[in-house]
This record gives C-alpha cells, sequence and structure tokens, in this order.
C-alpha cells in the first residue's frame, strides 16, 4: 500500500512559490548590495564586510529561538504559517532602509543605519519567516515523496527568481534613472513583490493537526522503545519512562499516551547537537550559501575582468536553467535511485569537477566554455538542492527515533542559519578581499593584485566549497540510519 497523498499539485505550487519572496531579499542583496554600498554610496567594502560578519553573530542565537518559538505556537493557522506571514512584513520594510541611507548622515551615521537595518532584516524578520516557511514541509505532510517535490519546486521558483533578479535588475535600474534613486525605486518595487507572492504561499498550505502528525509515531515509538531507550541510556535517562521536564521552556514535543512535554532552549540545543546528520547538513547548508554569495560577487568579475556587467544576466542562465532542469526531474530520480544518497552524492562529484574545468576556461578567457562548465556544474548541484529539506526532514525523523523528541521547527533552524551565516560570511568575505586587493570604487582598470583577487573569488573558491561538500555527502547516511532505527533494514 502506498503513502497516503496530502497535497494536491496546486498547494505544492503555491508552497513553492514562496521562495521568490525568499529571493526577492536574498537574490537582491548578495547579488547587488556589495556593489551599491561601494560605488553608489562610496561606503568601504572591507568596513560592509566586517560589519556583516558582527551581524551575524545576533544570528546564532536567533535561530534556534524562532525555531523554538515555532514549536510551541498554537494557532488556528497552525505552528509555522503565522511566523512566515507577518514577519514579510518587515523583511519588505527592511529591503527598502538598506537602499534609502541618508546621504547627510556623515560616514559613522550611514554605517550604523546599514548595521541595524541589515540586522534586523537577517537576525528577526528574515529568520523568522525562512525557519517557518521551510518547516512547512514536515508539517503540511507526512508523505516523504510529497516533501521532496515540495522542495524542488520550492528551488525552481529560488533559482528562477534569482535568474530573474539577476538578469535584468542592471538594466532596470538604470531605465529608473540609475544612481542611488533607481536602486531605491527598484528595492521598493522587489519588496512589495516580495509581500504579494509571501503572503500567497502562506494561505495555499494548511498544516496538519498536531493529532495526526504524531499519531503513526506513537505506534512507532511502542515498537522502538528498545532502541530509543538504548540510545538515552547513554545519557542517564529514558524519555519513554520520564512523566516530563516540567520546564515551560519554548518547545514541545508530544509524548507516548498523548502527554506533552515541555522543554527549553537548553534542551533544543543539546538534541540537535547530538544528531551528527543534522550538523554535517548545517555545514554543508553554510558553505552553499557560501558557494552562492561568492558567485553573486561576479559583477566584480564581469565588470573588471571580462569588461561587460550585463554578462552577470548571461551567466545567471547558464547557472540557473540547468539548476531549474535538474530540479524538474528530481523527484523521480530519487524514487528511480531508491534514496537521495547516492544521487547527491554522485551530482556533487559532477559538480566539483565541473568547477574545475571553469577554472580552466577562466584562465584561457574562453566565455563559451566557462558557460557550458557552469552549467553542467549546476545540473551536478541540483538534485540536493530539490532534497535538502527532505534530508531535514529525515534529520528530524533521526531525532526522533533516537531521542523519542519531535523539534520540526527547531530542526528546520538550520536553513536559516545557513542563509544568513553562509550568505554573510561569502559576501563579508568577498568584501574584505576586496579592500584586501586595493579595489578602487568605479576604476576605469584595478589593480593586477585587485584583478588577481577576483580570479580567486569567482573561479577557485566555489571549486574548493564544492569539493568540501563531496566530502561531507559520503556521511550523510541519514536515511540508511532511520531505516534500520524503524527495523526496515
Amino acid at each position: 500500500m502506498g503513502e497516503r497523498k496530502y497535497l494536491k499539485w496546486y498547494n505544492k505550487v503555491g508552497y513553492g512559490s514562496g521562495d521568490i519572496a525568499g529571493n526577492v531579499v536574498y537574490a537582491f542583496l548578495s547579488s547587488f548590495l556589495m556593489i551599491f554600498l561601494t560605488d553608489t554610496i562610496g561606503m568601504n567594502a572591507g568596513i560592509v564586510g566586517t560589519l556583516m560578519m558582527v551581524s551575524k553573530l545576533f544570528d546564532g542565537v536567533t535561530d534556534v529561538f524562532f525555531g523554538s518559538l515555532i514549536d510551541k505556537t498554537k494557532s488556528r493557522m497552525g505552528k509555522a504559517r503565522p511566523w512566515m506571514l507577518w514577519a514579510y512584513l518587515g523583511c519588505s520594510a527592511m529591503i527598502a532602509a538598506l537602499f534609502f541611507i541618508p546621504a547627510n548622515l556623515g560616514d559613522a551615521g550611514q554605517y550604523a543605519w546599514f548595521f541595524i537595518a541589515y540586522t534586523l532584516l537577517n537576525a528577526v524578520f528574515y529568520t523568522a519567516n525562512n525557519i517557518a516557511y521551510s518547516a512547512l514541509t514536515a508539517l503540511v505532510t507526512k508523505n516523504g515523496s510529497e516533501r521532496v517535490q515540495m522542495g524542488s519546486i520550492r528551488f525552481i521558483f529560488a533559482f528562477g527568481t534569482s535568474l530573474l533578479i539577476q538578469t535584468i535588475t542592471v538594466d532596470a535600474v538604470k531605465a529608473l534613472g540609475g544612481g542611488a534613486a533607481g536602486w531605491r525605486t527598484m528595492a521598493i518595487i522587489y519588496g512589495a513583490i516580495g509581500l504579494i507572492v509571501n503572503t500567497i504561499s502562506v494561505f495555499s498550505v494548511k498544516e496538519l493537526p498536531e493529532e495526526e502528525l504524531n499519531e503513526s509515531e506513537s505506534a512507532l515509538r511502542v515498537e522502538g522503545e528498545e532502541n530509543s531507550c538504548r540510545e538515552w541510556e547513554a545519557d542517564g535517562e529514558c524519555a519513554l519512562e520520564e512523566p516530563g521536564w516540567g520546564e515551560a521552556g519554548p518547545g514541545a514535543s508530544v509524548e507516548a499516551g498523548g502527554q506533552e512535554e515541555k522543554y527549553g532552549l537548553r534542551k533544543a540545543a543539546k538534541l540537535l547537537l547530538s544528531n551528527k546528520y543534522y550538523l554535517i547538513i548545517c555545514v554543508m547548508y553554510i558553505l552553499m550559501q557560501i558557494f552562492t554569495a561568492t558567485l553573486n560577487m561576479g559583477i566584480y568579475f564581469m565588470t573588471y575582468i571580462l569588461g561587460n556587467a550585463s554578462l552577470l544576466g548571461v551567466f545567471a542562465w547558464a547557472i540557473n536553467i540547468p539548476l531549474i532542469a535538474g530540479l524538474v526531474f528530481t523527484p523521480i530520480l530519487v524514487k528511480r535511485w531508491k534514496g537521495m544518497y547516492k544521487l547527491n552524492l554522485m551530482g556533487y562529484i559532477l559538480a566539483t569537477v565541473s568547477r574545475g574545468l571553469v577554472i580552466v576556461a577562466g584562465y584561457l578567457g574562453n566565455i563559451p566554455l566557462m558557460l557550458l562548465f557552469s552549467g553542467i556544474a549546476s545540473l551536478g548541484m541540483s538534485p540536493l538542492q530539490g532534497d535538502l529539506n527532505a534530508l531535514i526532514a529525515e534529520c528530524s525523523e533521526y531525532t526522533y527515533l533516537t531521542k523519542g523528541k519531535r523539534i520540526d521547527g527547531t530542526m528546520y533552524s538550520c536553513t536559516s542559519l545557513g542563509v544568513k551565516i553562509g550568505g554573510g560570511i561569502g559576501t563579508a568575505f568577498a568584501g574584505w578581499l576586496l579592500a584586501a586587493s586595493g579595489y578602487v570604487a568605479n576604476a576605469a582598470a584595478q589593480s593586477q593584485s585587485c584583478i588577481n583577487m577576483l580570479y580567486v573569488m569567482y573561479l577557485w573558491i566555489p571549486m574548493v566549497i564544492n569539493l568540501i561538500i563531496t566530502i561531507l555527502l559520503v556521511r550523510l547516511k541519514v536515511e540508511q540510519a532511520n531505516a534500520a532505527l524503524a527495523g526496515e533494514e
């Protein structure tokens, strides 16, 4: 008997469209915020990079905090949807604020304005929205295939939006008058689009009742009681026997028999850190976002090495179209390969080799070959992009099977944590490298040290990151671990 289906096609498409809103924030800022600040406002790339890194110190706290708040939320809309809906109002406001830095504030005032707006956007509003959005994968369906489909559709919208933003933004800003005024109008337009699409996405799905989410799991826990308790005995306790921690903390799970168990932030963090697969995915997520942020700095490479900023859109097509094509077929391939492990690993081996060939083509100055190998690399990366949310759901299931605790919202904090820390590190690192290389904003020609650094940033760093992710994927056998714990192997 097949798995029960919970979603219609329009639920999946509606959910996936929410990443249009997410990438209105992420793709727009990661591709263009730095060059706006350096070449339009006149801010120092190194200082901006440092402020971005300092801002990320707040993110390590707020991701787990909002994840645990989602876990304990009870409303007519469910756990995650209220946070996803209301948090985007703040996202739209902060997108505009980052491009409305007043010219009369002076240097210190401008840096302070940027830091406050950037921190509020990332540490508060985007965190709450993105964690809630990701957690919905586990809250609206219990069907593994549907979760993979949701992830694939989501990232089709994500990369499609990124492609569109990278393709049209430079020319659109010029058409809107150029300069600070053009960028500000563009920010308002993107913020409004994101707000509308996010709202549509929120109301396109409904969360399952908590009783339904846990009904089959109670039976599983009785069958797997011996295994679960054996895991807990290493810590001196068994979740099936304890009546509850009695702490009115920010998270909750449902014990066998229907008793709700409360737990605090410290306990939630302990559960996360005890899940090795969660830690691997967190590191991979951060690396993937550094990869994307580094590629998004390609506007400097296009401007000062290839001599045409508009080539950013051409490379965006070469990168994103294969990604989207791969995402379309990811659910079919996962089913054919009977799981995600081999598909993801083989895909990233292909991606790593192809990024190496991009380096060769780049030093040869062969743009067609750079485009070709960039596309092949993206095709190899697409399966992991499509099934990543399903992998996180598997990680959440691993915590449940081994510890007897369900912490879906907290578990999905790794998605927002990875997006912000990875994206922040990537953009900040780019700022530091630009400053260290002697980059001069709007110069007719850059120094040789700056040119060399642009090659490192756009060609070498992405290849090295892909290699590290490939090594990590070798260890990511969470599907096999869950099957063994559930007695299926």
